[in-house]
């Protein structure tokens, strides 16, 4: 099979399509044929060195395709089913998926590649937030993957929400239920007109911590995903997963009320990931960014 690999940190070029043998699932675990794959900034942070792995490595984590092989001990699913969730190795023609859920009716594989990892980032975030129904989130770097999902959970549970995000995705931003603002100079007497803040997520990583605590006035209220400088604000850095088949079980629910969707705004093929993580970590992105199997 194919499927894309590194054998040294580094840049993009690192990334190679190479030939590999197709993996099995142990028990617990299904295979699928894979027909798209997320891309997600862990990616290429493992790509960089940032979280070591064994080299040489495949890369990815999300997934959605198509049933091939059940491990062991696996029930309620068959063999064919569409399903998405998160595994190893996902840009790859085959992969083993730990936690899976099926493909809702009318979404496509491309658009659940999307989902996985995203909704689990925030579903997490917010809850360690601890806003409430009736308060105020703000979010910083609203309009990409992350950002777009908690604008609607948050939309979904009562919160209400001010996002930050470039010029071009203001519309974007609003349309998604939030108050929005660009992030360029003087954001935080911005966000100051739009309302009082009662916690913040950093979801893009951009130096701003500190005004985000400096808006909620207390650092145990923010959270940031992105921000490596965050224990110097006090401010908690998350980036331990919590439970993806609960995220798999909300991201479904809310498809199927029609209050959550989260566009792909490109989709690459599996040999050009070396693009995608370009593209990536140059940020400005609205949604998704998926490859294509």
């Amino acid at each position: 099979m194919k499927k894309v690999s590194f054998a040294a940190y580094g840049g993009p070029d690192v990334l190679h399509l190479i030939d590999a043998e197709e993996p099995h699932p142990g028990p617990g675990r299904i295979r699928v044929a894979v027909r798209a794959a997320g891309v997600n900034p862990y990616d290429w942070r493992v790509r960089e060195g940032m979280n070591q792995v064994e080299l040489p490595a495949g890369i990815g984590l999300d997934a959605a395709g198509v049933v091939d092989e059940i491990g062991p001990g696996v029930t309620g699913v068959e063999i064919g089913d569409p399903v998405f969730g998160e595994g190893h190795e996902t840009y790859a023609e085959y992969a083993v998926l730990d936690a899976w859920t099926r493909v809702p009716d009318g979404l496509t594989f491309e658009e659940a590649a999307g989902y996985p990892s995203v909704m689990e980032t925030a579903l997490r975030v917010i809850r360690e937030t601890g806003v409430q129904p009736g308060q105020t989130l703000l979010v910083s770097g609203a309009a990409g993957g992350v950002g777009s999902a908690v604008l609607q959970v948050a939309r979904d549970r009562g919160i209400a929400v001010i996002g930050t995000a470039g010029a071009a995705n203001q519309d974007y931003v609003r349309g998604l239920g939030a108050r929005a603002t660009t992030y360029d100079a003087g954001w935080p007497g911005r966000v100051r007109e739009l309302g009082p803040v009662d916690a913040a997520i950093d979801v893009a990583g951009a130096g701003v911590v500190g005004e985000l605590v400096e808006l909620t006035g207390d650092p145990r209220r923010v959270i940031s995903i992105a921000g490596l400088d965050a224990p110097e604000f006090g401010v908690r850095f998350s980036g331990v997963a919590g439970s993806m088949p609960a995220a798999l079980a909300e991201t479904v629910r809310l498809i199927g009320l029609g209050r959550l969707h989260i566009p792909v705004e490109k989709a690459y093929a599996l040999a050009d990931a070396a693009q995608a993580h370009i593209d990536s970590q140059a940020g400005h992105t609205r949604g998704r960014r998926v490859l294509l199997v």
